[in-house]
């Protein structure tokens, strides 16, 4: 297991590497540039033209746009591998890591609270149906889940401000009450986030949970049909045994692999859910900065989701050897 852990993490660097490039040159596609949209800007407002064409002089040489791609390439993962240093945002003229800091803090909170609610409430419902398959609860149990994996978040999300200004009198919007949302940090402002926070985390988890319920109902009948459950029952086990000790914990083996590629959502939240509620995530963020090019922030997001994605898998690996003890990497 040991050699088999550092060869995956060798691995890391060399698919970051690799990443890097795709996401760089993938921001480059699309016609224009930043330069190009404060240009058009710098035209709609108006004034000097001379001090326009300055200001843009500026702009280049600040952020290194006077050079071919490659060499922008090339400065920017210099930078990250010898200094740590992600670039500065275009459109925030702040450093990349201070910007995804402040962003990093709600959309883990957000994601995680979405992330636990899905397997705290799906796992158990999907054992549950799969012990009485056939019965009411099943088809009920499978009716919420197709519903809730059929019906879009951003509906349910417009649905929900819809119904909270017309009839509750109260915007579902943002993680805080108009009052808190640029005031410092308190116990009251505390309580208002504490407050906000189950609506949007509860939105997120609608189609993860209706998923997680169909996927570990289907792994626990599989179980539930394997000969050594059978002969378990037979040899008189109690049904919680058979069933809590024996088929489950082969039925959340699959749970494991998913688990660890969703470690990226957790940190990046749910982007549509982010837009229609104003919520401050990374994957609000990271559309905000593909639709303006700003590419040193787009490229350092995607390099850490897909580090994440890198460290989710492994880990999930990890944990699979630890719980079937039948997998063994080495």
């Amino acid at each position: 297991m040991t050699g088999y852990i550092l060869r995956r993490l060798a691995q890391i660097p060399v698919m970051l590497f690799l990443v890097s490039i795709v996401s760089f040159t993938i921001i480059q596609l699309p016609p224009g540039s930043f330069i190009e949209q404060r240009i058009v800007e710098l035209q709609t407002i108006g004034g000097d033209a001379a001090s326009s064409i300055v200001q843009v002089e500026q702009l280049k040489a600040r952020y290194g746009l006077d050079k071919p791609a490659w060499q922008q390439y090339v400065m920017w993962i210099w930078g990250i591998v010898s200094r740590g240093d992600f670039g500065e945002s275009f459109a925030y003229n702040r450093e990349v890591t201070q910007i995804i800091w402040s962003y990093l803090g709600y959309t883990v909170v957000v994601s995680a609270c979405s992330f636990l609610m899905v397997y705290l409430i799906a796992v158990p419902l999907g054992i549950w149906a799969a012990t009485r398959k056939g019965c009411w609860p099943d088809h009920a149990v499978a009716a919420l889940s197709f519903i809730g994996m059929s019906v879009p978040e951003f509906l349910l999300a417009l649905a929900l401000l819809v119904v909270g200004v017309v009839c509750l009198d109260y915007a579902f919007i943002g993680l805080f009450s108009p009052q808190f949302q640029f005031a410092p940090w308190s116990w009251a402002k505390f309580i208002d986030f504490l407050k906000h926070l189950p609506i949007p985390a509860g939105l997120v988890a609608v189609n993860g949970t209706a998923g997680i319920i169909r996927i570990t109902r289907a792994n626990m009948l599989e179980a539930l049909g394997q000969q050594y459950i059978t002969a378990a029952a037979a040899a008189g086990l109690p049904g919680r045994v058979v069933v809590g000790r024996y088929a489950a914990r082969m039925a959340v083996n699959p749970l494991v692999s998913i688990i660890g590629m969703s470690l990226p959502g957790i940190f990046s939240g749910s982007t549509i859910i982010s837009i229609v509620m104003n919520l401050p995530t990374a994957g609000l963020l990271l559309f905000q900065s593909l639709k303006t090019q700003d590419m040193y922030l787009a490229g350092s997001l995607i390099l850490m989701f897909s580090l994440l994605l890198l460290i989710g898998n492994l880990l999930a690996d990890i944990a699979l050897a630890v719980i079937d003890p039948r997998i063994r990497y080495d």
